[in-house]
């Protein structure tokens, strides 16, 4: 993906998420269960960051894996 159309989805995809989001926020994103939005990260489909004994995730991060993912299935 292009950083151009990463920056248009940006602005368009989950607007009223912030631009870091967490746990909690991931899951509503994607309508995920906690077990399944941990997997994604630890397995590296999403990247994020733990701080402390919490993880943060670009917003981008999960912008990129919802276009992989429906690339993947069109595909199919």
């Amino acid at each position: 993906m292009k950083k151009s159309e990463l920056r248009e989805l940006y602005q368009t995809m989950f607007p009223e998420y912030p631009d870091i989001v967490n746990i909690a926020q991931l899951r509503q994103m994607l309508g995920v269960s906690r077990h399944l939005a941990y997997d994604l990260i630890n397995d590296g489909y999403i990247h994020g960051l733990k701080i402390g004994n919490a993880f943060r995730i670009p917003k981008a991060s999960v912008i990129e894996y919802v276009f992989r993912e429906a690339e993947w299935k069109e595909a199919s």
